[in-house]
Parts: structure tokens; C-alpha cells; sequence
């Protein structure tokens, strides 16, 4: 009988150990630490904004709206497996009436730069409206049979990224309208940390329209209150603007998304990479086009010859790179580790091995930069450090207006009340 009792209690004991260990497990997976990465939804970690939907259908139910999406815009169902936002609506008997498309049109498949035209929608019939070709900013007769738009892209966090300025023209016409902006909140990839140049206002422009460091440490859910709260909309106008937040999120995760934000950022390393490798948008020199490790490399035929080379060809995204044919000599960043601040030392090293009878810096430099500080400091012979210094004061007064336009908590774990799912509604 001993012996019966003490293996009984044994038992008991591991069964107690092994319920805790799995308690353990599940609060670890609602509180995500630094580092860990994650495919969002697929883990029930983080919920996008696009799969709280059913708690808007009541409201969305008789209104004729309007979508702005493309490629991103999806909606997880299990497995992996997603559906796009616009069918998902009208599965739902959603009455979508019009489609906004950004840079890179609806599928996600344009070339930077490249005119989108309006077209319809072959799988539902839907008009398209390109807000990419003559029209960067809706029309007013566009939006006159709508009662609300619903907004859904997902960003990279960087200012030269143009689906916040899109983000910026859709507010106004929708504050010109009268009528209602709805934005579906998601991860900022390059959400954990705040780095680069202030644009400055003289240089305003289609791939820079605000006072915001190069990477900005918002979701586009944030800055969307951001543009309203700080009068950004042209005659003080504001935007009658709801934000669908996410659940369980912190800055701190990385993210992986599920689908290529833009046909030149492939993978994560493309998209963590792409704050200090797009400066080279606004030089002479290849970051990558026309191969398929877009701003994971650079390279030109005039570098000095290395044992690392590509020839940039057409191909998804890239119907002329820079160098389009020719042998480029260069660098290799694909196995750089995770970066969490602007790595200056690329451009730099471009600029120092460009010979001084080949141009480096492009007439969009200045507008990529957001200053033509950048370029003046390079051509003076400053390093990366005392470059990086001069960005600090702009950095920091950003950080004191940010914060008044926070969603989500700043990842602290040595905050007694830190906790991602206590703000969430």
C-alpha cells in the first residue's frame, strides 16, 4: 500500500508540474519578449485590426464605402492561409463600392515611380481608382456616392515610404468630404526604434510631406492621429478618423509579414535594411534592383573590383534598374543581423569609392534625405558619428510630440505595469 501511495503521489505531482509548465507556456505567448519573432496572427500573438472587423460589421451594415488597399491588405483565416480584406467585406455583405490603390497599384506589382492607371477589379468587378496616377489625392467627385472609407496598408516605418503620404492625402479629401476615415492598425516592422534626418519643410514632398525623422517608430494607426493632432491637413482641417487598433502588440517583436509590403522588399532583411539603403534611391548607385536581393546589396560598375558581384537584369518590380546589364562590384548585406538604428556606414563607403568623375549624388537625393544637410556633410568629409549627432536635437523633440499619439506601449519589461493587452478595447 506504501508503495501504491507514493506512486500515486508522484503522479499528482507531475501532472501539477506539467500544468504549469503549459500555464508557463501561455502566458509567455500573450507576453512576447524582445527578439522574438513572429508571423502575425499565426501565433495568436498579435491580431491586426483587419481580423477585428466583425465587431464594425453593425456599423459598416447599409453605408456604401470606399476601401484603400492593395496587396497587403489581408485578412488571416488559419493555417497560414489568408483572404483578401475587400473579399472578406463582401462575404460579409459589406457594400463595397470603390477601391483606392496606392503606389504599385492594387496587386502590389507597379514599379516604383511607375503611373498606375484607374481600372476595375476582374475578380469582383469593383472600380479601381489609382491614387498613383493623375491623382495622387482621392477627388471629391470620387468619394460623392460614399458614406466612409475604410484604410488598410501595411507600412514599413520609413518616411520616403509613400503609403503614409498617401495615408495623409486620403485624411484631407475624406476631411474635405465630411465624411468618415477608418483605419485598420498594423505592426511597424521597423517599429522599435527612432532614427535619421528631420525633413525639413522647404524639402516637403511626395516621399517626405512631414516634420518626422527618417524612421519614426509609429504604426500607421499612430500616425494617422498624428497627422490630425498636429494640424498637418492643409486649412487646419481634421479628419474625422476612427482607429481600429491591434491586440497584443509591442514595438519590440519582430515581425515577419505575410506578403512583400512593396515589389522591392522581398523579406524582413530587405525591409529592415531598406531605412539605410534607400538613401541610395536618391544617388547614382544599385541597391539591389534587378536582382532578387533588392536592398539587401549595392554595387556599381566604377566600384573598385571585389570577389562580390551581380548584374542587375529586368525583372518583378524593376523593368530598368540602375546599371541594367552591366557587371556591378559591391557589397553583400543579406546575413546582416537585425538592425535597430540607420547604418550610415554604406552610403559613405558608396560615396568614398565613386570616382570624382562619376556623379554619385541624383537630383532626389535632397528629397529622400528630407535635407541637404546629408549631402553637404558628406562632401565636407564627416563621419558616420558626427553625421549622426546632428540628428539628435530633431530625434528628440519628434519623440516629446509622439508620444502624445501612442496606441501601444514602448517595449518596457522592467516596467511594473507593463503589459500589451491592458490598453487594447
Amino acid at each position: 500500500m506504501k508503495i501504491k501511495s507514493t506512486y500515486l503521489i508522484l503522479l499528482c505531482l507531475s501532472c501539477f508540474l506539467f500544468l504549469q509548465s503549459c500555464s508557463s507556456t501561455r502566458k509567455q505567448n500573450i507576453q512576447p519578449k524582445s527578439g522574438i519573432k513572429t508571423h502575425y496572427d499565426e501565433q495568436k500573438q498579435v491580431v491586426v485590426a483587419a481580423n477585428r472587423m466583425t465587431e464594425l460589421y453593425p456599423y459598416l451594415q447599409g453605408k456604401k464605402i470606399g476601401v484603400v488597399a492593395n496587396q497587403t491588405s489581408l485578412v488571416y483565416k488559419e493555417k497560414g492561409a489568408f483572404v483578401h480584406l475587400i473579399d472578406s467585406l463582401l462575404q460579409h455583405k459589406v457594400q463595397v463600392l470603390k477601391v483606392f490603390a496606392p503606389e504599385h497599384g492594387f496587386r502590389g506589382e507597379a514599379d516604383a515611380g511607375e503611373t498606375v492607371e484607374n481600372d476595375v477589379d476582374k475578380k469582383t468587378g469593383i472600380p479601381l481608382i489609382s491614387l498613383y496616377g493623375n491623382n495622387r489625392k482621392p477627388a471629391q467627385e470620387s468619394l460623392d456616392s460614399l458614406d466612409l472609407v475604410v484604410f488598410d496598408i501595411q507600412d514599413v516605418g520609413v518616411r520616403f515610404y509613400t503609403y503614409i503620404s498617401t495615408l495623409a492625402l486620403v485624411m484631407e479629401a475624406c476631411a474635405e468630404k465630411g465624411i468618415e476615415l477608418i483605419v485598420l492598425d498594423r505592426p511597424n516592422p521597423n517599429g522599435h526604434y527612432i532614427d535619421g534626418p528631420t525633413l525639413e519643410i522647404a524639402h516637403k514632398s511626395f516621399v517626405g510631406m512631414h516634420p518626422i525623422p527618417l524612421v519614426y517608430g509609429m504604426t500607421i494607426g499612430e500616425y494617422a492621429q498624428m497627422i490630425n493632432g498636429e494640424g498637418w491637413l492643409e486649412n487646419g482641417l481634421q479628419c474625422k478618423l476612427m482607429v481600429l487598433k491591434l491586440l497584443n502588440y509591442d514595438r519590440m517583436t519582430e515581425f515577419s509579414l505575410p506578403v512583400r509590403p512593396s515589389p522591392n522588399l522581398p523579406n524582413d532583411s530587405a525591409i529592415n535594411l531598406y531605412p539605410s539603403l534607400g538613401f541610395f534611391e536618391g544617388t547614382t548607385i544599385n541597391a539591389g534592383r534587378g536582382t532578387d536581393f533588392q536592398f539587401q546589396r549595392y554595387g556599381a560598375p566604377f566600384f573598385p573590383h571585389t570577389h562580390f558581384s551581380y548584374t542587375p537584369r529586368p525583372n518583378f518590380g524593376s523593368k530598368n534598374p540602375k546599371f541594367n546589364g552591366e557587371l556591378c562590384y559591391g557589397v553583400d548585406l543579406s546575413k546582416i543581423k537585425r538592425l535597430d538604428h540607420i547604418n550610415l556606414d554604406w552610403l559613405l563607403d558608396a560615396y568614398h569609392k565613386t570616382p570624382v568623375d562619376k556623379k554619385f549624388f541624383g537630383n532626389s537625393f535632397t528629397i529622400h534625405a528630407g535635407t541637404q544637410l546629408l549631402q553637404q556633410q558628406m562632401e565636407s568629409g564627416l563621419n558616420a558619428s558626427e553625421i549622426r549627432e546632428s540628428w539628435r536635437t530633431g530625434i528628440e523633440n519628434f519623440k516629446k510630440i509622439r508620444e502624445k499619439y501612442l496606441l501601444y506601449p514602448d517595449y518596457n519589461p522592467d516596467k511594473p505595469d507593463y503589459n500589451p493587452n491592458k490598453i487594447v478595447h
